[in-house]
């Protein structure tokens, strides 16, 4: 596994702006088929992250879409790693700071997404070509 994270990663990823509504974040997800998105400031940097996790639990405090935006709701800091670090890298520190995606960027621009289900994919794949 001396792979980089770039042969894993999922390219073109889309990303959600702070001052998008939440009720936006919510059609760019569904539209995209995905459970999250990185949100971006206003130069392209990475400064959080929307889960499907995070919209469910602002749903269940019955607060409004329309009004709230992404940079209220985004968890900050999210894992943003470069495209040459490792495979086993970015598994370690998804590890140690309990989070399920890693933004690849080339410093502002996104190039990727990776998840937890992508390495459990590449180990099921790995398993049965064994």
């Amino acid at each position: 596994m001396g792979e980089t994270i770039a042969a894993l990663m999922h390219p073109g990823m889309q990303t959600v702006s702070i001052d998008d509504s939440i009720a936006a974040v919510e059609s760019f997800l569904v539209e995209q088929g995905r459970t999250w998105a990185p949100v971006t400031d206003d130069r392209g940097t990475v400064i959080g992250a929307i889960s499907a996790s995070d919209l469910l639990l602002f749903h269940a405090q019955q607060r409004d879409a329309q009004t709230v935006r992404a940079w209220q709701l985004c968890s900050y800091k999210p894992l943003v790693v470069g495209p040459q670090a490792s495979l086993a890298e970015v598994a370690q520190l998804m590890m140690q700071r309990q989070v399920h995606h890693a933004v690849v960027a080339d410093g502002a621009q996104v190039l990727g997404v990776v998840s937890a289900l992508d390495f459990v994919a590449l180990y099921a794949r790995s398993e049965g070509s064994a």
